[in-house]
């Protein structure tokens, strides 16, 4: 019996099973090919649970990744997991004055902000508990250097101020009390396509930081050049691999930002899915099989509740089923139990020959797995979540739905 199959046994199906040595291996990786002295964010939307946040923090090589949060909720997993608030960036396009209060009063001392708005916002938050906090200009530049991969910059866009025009918003913004402009975010593209489009993105971010912060006189204490590192998602293959972009990075950063090494200013990426995508596997069970108008439908007990709630993105599926060597395979559909035409994970994909009660093996599902997916839908219960180091089961947990009844007044 295979080692997914016993875990299977052991805590039933749909399973999903993370490994923390390729946690550790993904972080090292990262480190390797990024410049000495580069922080490095993770961004817990890829997957909060919180034993993969912790390994990613301690670092079993002494290098740690800080924390990217979009949410209270991501804020308490970070806690959780053992970051103190000062180690957290806080992101996204429409914090509430709630939310703000909550993370400043955990100690979050870094935001990236996307408007003059929002930047009042944390500084009318920071000042009720008397502490100024550091702004990060997220920038939506004007131009971008990659054509391929999915773009974050060059559109009109919810994030981020549009480079074109921050120069009439900076009055505003030194104006705001508790806030203190610190530098600059850019996240320009994801899951670029190659080494070159991931690197030529990071020049022309480099490049245009060091313009704006002269042009504008911006401060630049931090910046933040965003990431983009790649590795498949729900299909066989390996980690991106960039031997050039330490080089590269470095290059253009003695260039444009000749006082980086001495810290000035600090530099950050940020990663979600290189970091713990290879991680996690899924394994689900075969339900039935049937034959419709010629066409086969392979159901298993994994649908978009558990797994592909990120499709309507229209970007991320299909999956594929990890086959063994020299297996024999069929063309057929893999879809999920829900009671919905949209729960499709594959369309005529290949497959092995399977049946009822068979099991299959979603590879590189580490990331934007339950807590991407249309968890509640039909309410069926979540998977059950195992995180292993090589042999031993660290721990097995499942997220339980309730409900609670807020005061409904008279």
């Amino acid at each position: 019996m295979s080692r997914h199959a016993e875990l299977a046994a052991r805590f039933g199906t749909p399973l999903y099973v993370y490994d923390l040595d390729e946690v550790d291996a993904a972080r090292r990786e990262l480190f390797d090919a990024l410049p000495e002295g580069f922080e490095l964010f993770y961004a817990l939307k890829a997957n909060p649970h919180p034993e993969l946040v912790r390994a990613l923090r301690q670092g079993s090589d002494g290098r740690g990744c800080r924390a990217e949060i979009s949410s209270t909720g991501e804020l308490a997993a970070a806690l959780a997991a053992g970051f103190a608030g000062s180690e957290c960036l806080y992101t996204g396009p429409g914090k509430t004055a709630g939310e703000l209060a909550e993370a400043v009063r955990h100690g979050v001392r870094m935001f990236s902000t996307d408007s003059v708005t929002d930047v009042r916002r944390v500084g009318a938050a920071a000042g009720e508990y008397g502490v100024v906090a550091d702004c990060l200009l997220r920038i939506n530049s004007a131009s971008a250097s990659a054509t391929t991969s999915i773009r974050m910059t060059g559109t009109p866009s919810q994030f981020g101020f549009d480079s074109e025009t921050l120069a009439d918003a900076l009055p505003a913004l030194r104006r705001v009390p508790g806030a203190r402009v610190a530098g600059m975010h850019f996240f320009p593209l994801s899951n670029a396509r190659d080494e070159a489009s991931l690197v030529g993105e990071f020049q022309h971010t480099i490049e245009l930081a060091a313009e704006l912060a002269q042009d504008l006189d911006i401060p630049l204490r931090y910046l933040d050049i965003g990431g983009g590192f790649t590795i498949p998602y729900a299909v066989p293959g390996e980690r991106g691999s960039y031997p050039k972009l330490r080089s590269e990075l470095e290059l253009a950063l003695d260039v444009h930002l000749p006082h980086w090494r001495a810290g000035d200013p600090v530099i950050a990426c940020e990663s979600g899915r290189f970091l713990v995508g290879g991680s996690g596997t899924l394994v689900a069970e075969v339900s039935n099989v049937k034959v419709s108008r010629g066409r086969k439908f392979v159901i298993i007990d994994a649908g978009i509740n558990t797994f592909g709630g990120m499709s309507g993105l229209g970007r991320l599926l299909p999956v594929s089923v990890q086959v063994e060597a020299g297996a024999q395979v069929e063309s057929a559909s893999l879809v999920g139990p829900l009671c919905t035409p949209g729960d499709m994970l594959g369309r005529e994909i290949a497959l092995p020959a399977l049946g009822p009660g068979d099991l299959v093996s979603i590879p590189n599902a580490g990331a934007y797995g339950p807590t991407a997916s249309l968890l509640m839908f039909l309410g069926r219960p979540a998977p059950a979540e195992v995180v292993v180091r090589g042999d031993r089961v660290l721990s097995a947990s499942r997220i339980e739905h309730h409900r609670s009844y807020l005061a409904a007044g008279g």
